[in-house]
């Protein structure tokens, strides 16, 4: 069974392709399950995510064609949340989905992963950038509003990499991972990014699997061509790890199903 579940769509203003682009290569690619999990609205950053009067179109635009596909594929919807307290909407939070991935992407409004504001990089200490991104996602997997931790290593996009052991750095939100029950998505994009590798690394994956830490799969596609990027890269190391199954959702809930 081949997984895809977090991959984009042109609603979040940077992505390209039609879903039914993204459908049909999924499908030519074997591809078993693939899931859409936009950008959600908020408050904040508004130009890189759907807008929320988009919500209902977006919407209609997967369930419509997890309609018309479902001879071919099995299509889910979701969205990818970013963490950022007093700016998660509950329109999101409480939306019918099969998963909410939740996702870092600023430390104190910060956009550590975007080209645009690599520039506050700059003399700041790697450490504790680390730090503040691991303390933010473990707050993000103690909420328990996600089912999904998203590429749970982004920090290292541009391979400014700490001194200390990332598996230290790490450990607390890997345990807040597994007390919220939460599964941890084996994202290719990090093959794509100036770092080279997935998200998370090896040695995260190691101490996820030691924690009976269940994962899933996804290539984080903005364009067609991104779609099942690196499937069998991440399969060849997860397998190596122990890893033989992978989570799929509906409306919420989750089942194991080999890969």
């Amino acid at each position: 069974m081949r997984i895809d579940i977090h991959n984009h769509t042109t609603r979040c203003n940077h992505a390209e392709g039609t879903v039914d682009e993204y459908i049909q290569k999924a499908i030519e690619l074997g591809i078993d399950i693939y899931g859409f999990s936009e950008h959600a609205p908020m408050d904040f950053d508004p130009h890189y995510r759907l807008a929320f009067e988009e919500m209902q179109a977006y919407t209609d635009d997967i369930l419509n064609a997890k309609e018309r596909y479902k001879n071919d594929i099995d299509i889910l919807f979701g969205y990818e949340v970013d963490y950022l307290p007093g700016h998660m909407d509950d329109r999101v939070l409480h939306a019918k989905v099969d998963y909410l991935i939740g996702s870092v992407h600023f430390i104190d409004k910060w956009s550590f992963d975007n080209p645009e504001f690599i520039a506050g990089w700059k003399n700041k200490d790697i450490d504790e950038i680390w730090q503040a991104y691991f303390e933010a996602t473990e707050a993000m997997a103690r909420s328990g509003k996600f089912d999904i931790a998203g590429h749970l290593d982004l920090i290292k996009v541009f391979k400014f990499l700490p001194k200390k052991d990332v598996r230290l750095l790490a450990k607390e939100a890997l345990h807040a991972i597994k007390r919220s029950n939460m599964v941890l998505e084996v994202n290719t994009a990090g093959l794509r990014k100036p770092v080279g590798e997935l998200y998370p690394s090896r040695e995260l994956l190691e101490e996820a699997y030691a924690l009976d830490i269940p994962i899933t799969f996804s290539s984080d596609a903005h364009s067609v061509d991104q779609i099942g990027f690196g499937y069998d890269i991440a399969t060849t190391l997860v397998k190596d790890i122990g890893y033989t199954k992978a989570a799929t959702f509906e409306g919420r809930d989750r089942k194991l199903v080999k890969f």
